[in-house]
């Protein structure tokens, strides 16, 4: 697929960007288009579900194909109760095409910092690409770096050492003596398939007694036994726990697997998920998987281990677990806990970074593909509300803006300072005065700005026009028309608003010798004097 990059022109504009075409990343970006929202999927790999075409052959989900599905797909039928690797690649791969996600291939992103206004973020990827989001989801996966302990010698051993990433199946190790280390799900599954080809030997490092438990009682899937407990207390957890393995689950403490001592949700709470028993029983109690103690160190082509036995194995496969590898991607923009994980994760930003999302970075005993998709749909609503909120907020300063600049052209327009402040209405007393709220003495209307009124004087008021020039033009007349002329200074032969074009009106004047006429106000007055 093309690479797409976005200037960071308008905040609308700016898309959301997820980080990771698996499970997680594929299920937020379906929620968030459902939504309207325009998304980018950026994939390191070449193909949706790169870390599960990483996994080895025999690899089938832990949990039901129904209680798997991510939003607006099922799982088909067809896949069966416990779907395959290859499966859930097909499925994720139809579910892109399904949902027409846009993924980016071949592009890691390797940096998340804010942008300069601070209003969205720059993700740094490879090629030198800079892209401007307005939300970013990060969806690399619990399983991204693989983590081979320290051990001392290490770098000594003779024999092979791989990380479980790299195995695939059991052909390569036919006829070989192989010290699985780690008894998690995947370590467990790894002995058992090695078992069950033509390994010479297989033996599993254990640190920690696991809590086994059978993937299906009865019909009864263990899923849907985590998804019950999970709000329930954690001592509750435990003491229902107990009884239940005591009869699911026989004692394998004479082959060197004891119970443990920690009730199942405190190891839970711990990190630790059950070990879905896929065949480790039988195997343990057949002979064909030997649990040992937990490696200590390397020499040479030697192995000691926890209670100082040494054995020679040819292959050791370290099934130690992940990576969440964080750290340089988001920086000190979250905190991470001791594990690698983000302090916040689903629907929960972080005060300092609002806007920057994770998912995928737990590990419920409810199920992972069941947890990302009712996150996925929490994402994305909590995505919709920032932008729709981001969004109103951007549409007020502009709707501002509008009526700021709008003002100002009124205010050009009828004579006062463009900047200056709008008129404030009139007060309750102001509407109820006989002036209108204006003061008696003010200019009329035409008053030059600046100019005060005279006050009348007592003739003025006593005369019967107000002490206005009687022959004052009544408001409505034409500006600039002669008091003295009834025609209003026009010639009074000119033919009625018919002048041509161009033609200069002659400027209407006294006749010669002709006194000017005295105002009628002023008449009166001399009239009022001469009478006293």
């Amino acid at each position: 697929m093309a690479d797409s990059t976005y200037p960071p022109a308008a905040r609308q504009d700016r898309p959301v960007y997820v980080i990771g075409a698996g499970p997680g990343g594929l299920a937020t970006a379906a929620a968030l288009g459902t939504r309207g929202i325009r998304v980018v999927v950026l994939e390191k790999g070449e193909r949706v579900g790169t870390s599960w075409r990483g996994h080895y052959d025999r690899l089938r989900l832990h949990t039901t194909r129904r209680l798997s599905a991510l939003p607006g797909l099922p799982i088909p039928r067809a896949f069966g109760r416990w779907v395959s690797r290859d499966d859930v690649i097909r499925y994720l791969e139809k579910y892109a095409e399904h949902h027409r996600i846009d993924v980016v291939t071949g592009v890691e992103v390797t940096g998340i910092e804010r942008t300069a206004d601070g209003t969205g973020w720059l993700l740094r990827a490879t090629g030198g690409r800079e892209l401007t989001a307005g939300a970013v989801v990060v969806a690399t996966g619990y399983n991204h770096t693989p983590r081979i302990p320290d051990w001392p010698g290490r770098d000594t051993y003779s024999g092979e050492l791989l990380h479980a990433r790299d195995y695939r199946n059991p052909t390569p190790f036919t006829g070989k003596d192989v010290l699985v280390v780690g008894v998690g799900n995947t370590g467990a599954e790894i002995a058992v398939d090695l078992a069950e080809g033509d390994a010479a030997r297989v033996r599993l490092a254990v640190r920690t007694a696991p809590h086994i438990v059978r993937r299906s009682t009865a019909g009864w899937p263990a899923q849907l036994t985590g998804i019950l407990c999970r709000r329930l207390p954690t001592a509750l957890v435990d003491r229902l726990a107990a009884p239940v393995a005591r009869i699911s689950v026989p004692d394998l403490s004479r082959h060197g697997l004891p119970r443990p001592r920690t009730g199942l949700y405190s190891r839970v709470r711990q990190g630790a998920i059950p070990v879905q028993d896929v065949g480790l029983i039988d195997a343990v109690r057949a002979g064909r998987v030997e649990p040992v103690a937990a490696v200590r160190s390397f020499a040479g082509g030697e192995v000691t281990l926890a209670d100082g036995s040494v054995i020679t194995p040819d292959v050791v496969i370290a099934a130690t677990g992940y990576r969440r590898a964080l750290e340089d991607l988001v920086g000190d923009l979250v905190p991470l806990d001791e594990r690698g994980r983000p302090a916040v994760h689903g629907r929960r930003t972080s005060r300092q970074a609002p806007g920057l999302y994770f998912t995928g970075f737990t590990n419920p005993i409810s199920g992972m593909l069941r947890e990302l998709a009712h996150d996925a749909e929490k994402i994305a609503k909590s995505i919709t509300r920032a932008l729709a909120k981001a969004e109103a907020k951007a549409d007020a300063a502009a709707a501002k803006a509008r009526r700021r600049d709008a003002a100002g052209v009124r205010g050009a327009a009828g004579g006062r300072d463009a900047t200056g402040p709008e008129a404030e209405p009139p007060t309750r007393a102001e509407r109820e005065s006989p002036t209108g709220g204006r003061d008696a003495t003010a200019p009329e209307a035409g008053t030059p700005a600046g100019a005060e009124a005279e006050p009348p004087t007592r003739a003025e008021r006593e005369s019967p026009t107000g002490g206005r020039d009687a022959t004052a033009p009544e408001a409505g007349t034409p500006a600039g028309a002669e008091r003295e002329s009834p025609t209003g200074g026009r010639d009074a032969t000119a033919p009625e608003g018919g002048t041509p074009a161009g033609a200069e009106a002659e400027t209407p004047t006294r006749a010669e010798g002709e006194p000017a006429a005295e105002p009628l106000g002023k008449a009166a007055a001399k009239a009022s004097t001469t009478a006293e």
